[in-house]
């Protein structure tokens, strides 16, 4: 597996992702840091593809942050290596990560809102919003996800035929910036998310896609004491990391 290290990103396997780099170690994946720019070179050697949170700039609070993360040749040479049997889990957090990542997502049909979801929300099959599928099943009772919670992130749109893995409830709402001037917080607008998701899986020509809203769900962290990730009690989140991976990698059919 290669990680992305190349793009300014937020979250990397010896910070903080280093317990989703440590827990699919464990489970007998190689995970190689990535400090190049993407070419189809350097993608034939790996199977599976994660980037986390890459920005348009080395700081967040960089007004530049919210530029493209990746060239078009770099997307290009993604797309063509995932069309040709590879594997992407690509993750974009509340704003700005959903714009420096939106060319990239919009190589696989994807609307990133670029915003910030107004609260966390917990996704589970009593409800409907946790998707019926192979990710979600796992391959036996044990591996069976029934509770996934994100920690805020922004909303996705699909294209037609993906797999809808965390949908957003009815009521979700979320601020989105101004297109004009997206860095003018004073701007933003108050928009429903009804509709939209925080993950979905797609198959593109012969690989496999996963993307996601919210990127604190696969790691484990502490706010301000609080538990934030696959350390919370009573959730799915580290099996549903587990899950994505086998899904990715072909373990999971």
């Amino acid at each position: 597996m290669l990680f992305d290290e190349a793009h300014h990103n937020f979250h990397t396997s010896s910070g903080r992702y280093k317990p989703f780099a440590d827990l699919i170690r464990s489970d007998g994946y190689q995970v190689a840091p990535n400090k190049e720019k993407f070419t189809k070179t350097l993608l034939s050697g790996y199977q599976v593809l994660v980037i986390a949170n890459a920005l348009g700039a080395p700081t967040m609070d960089s007004p530049d942050a919210i530029k493209p993360a990746f060239t078009e040749q770099e997307c290009a040479a993604v797309e063509e290596w995932v069309k040709g049997g590879g594997a992407l889990l690509f993750i974009a957090d509340h704003f700005p990560m959903g714009s420096p990542a939106q060319i990239l997502a919009s190589r696989f049909g994807v609307d990133m809102s670029k915003g910030v979801v107004d609260e966390d929300h917990t996704y589970t099959r009593k409800d409907g919003t946790l998707g019926d599928h192979p990710i979600t099943r796992g391959r036996s009772e044990s591996e069976r996800i029934n509770q996934v919670r994100d920690f805020s992130g922004q909303s996705l749109k699909g294209p037609a035929g993906c797999a809808v893995l965390l949908k957003l409830p009815d009521d979700a709402m979320e601020r989105v910036p101004d297109e004009q001037d997206p860095n003018d917080e004073r701007k933003a607008k108050q928009r429903s998310a009804a509709g939209r998701n925080m993950g979905l899986a797609m198959t593109h020509g012969q690989g496999r896609v996963v993307i996601l809203g919210e990127a604190a769900m696969l790691s484990a962290q502490l706010s301000r004491g609080e538990k934030i990730g696959m350390n919370v009690a009573g959730l799915d989140n580290r099996q549903f990391a587990l899950n994505v991976m086998h899904w990715l990698s072909g373990a999971l059919q």
